[in-house]
């Protein structure tokens, strides 16, 4: 079957995409998800980079077979989201190819000038906006002050001053004492998840 035909019924977020492969339960699903909506992605990779359509096959079925083990063996913790984990896997498989190849010359051309700080800085910043989305998924049960207070102060960029002028509370300090009752059920509901949970700790530690 060619699954660039095969539509998917529904969508998976990173964290449903997780417990489907850890508990084999629609783990046929999440494959096809994974693989309809990233393998144009991981293709690029390859085919912009010195390979073809067939080692592309080959390196994104590798990368799919590598996080499936990284799922089940609890070896990702979620520091990126689903996207970024295929993509660097993928890339460092592809690297790893071009190298037994005798390619360097090719691989210097795309991988050339990177340095590992660089490459750390934006992992960090990637996994910290893909944390953030996961922590907005969980704001719609907070009831509405609440993820309006947390939604102005860590995705809008809001000072508690300006904040203040969106709610009707008395004073910063009484406002603040909500966003951090607003915090800390956010917290809570989510500890339970450890996937959520290090998302929401690392979104929260890089907030103001």
């Amino acid at each position: 079957m060619d699954k660039t035909q095969y539509r998917v019924e529904r969508g998976f977020s990173d964290q449903e995409l997780v417990i489907a492969i850890k508990s084999g339960k629609d783990l046929d699903k999440a494959l096809d998800f994974i693989y309809r909506n990233y393998f144009r992605m991981l293709q690029t990779i390859i085919l912009n980079n010195s390979g073809n359509e067939e080692d592309a096959q080959d390196i994104i079925q590798e990368a799919l077979v590598a996080f499936l083990d990284m799922v089940q063996n609890d070896r990702y913790r979620a520091e990126a989201s689903v996207k970024s984990m295929l993509y660097t896997v993928t890339r460092n498989l592809w690297l790893t190819e071009l190298r037994r190849r005798g390619s360097a010359e090719k691989r210097d051309v795309y991988f050339g000038g990177q340095k590992d700080n660089i490459e750390k800085d934006v992992t960090d910043q990637i996994a910290y906006r893909e944390g953030l989305k996961l922590v907005a998924e969980v704001f719609e049960s907070l009831g509405e002050t609440c993820k309006k207070i947390l939604t102005l102060f860590y995705f809008e960029n809001y000072s508690m001053k300006e904040i203040l002028e969106e709610v009707n509370y008395e004073n910063e300090q009484v406002l603040r004492n909500k966003k951090y009752k607003c915090q800390k059920e956010l917290i809570r509901q989510v500890e339970a998840s450890p996937v959520l949970y290090n998302n929401l700790k690392s979104a929260l530690e890089h907030g103001r």
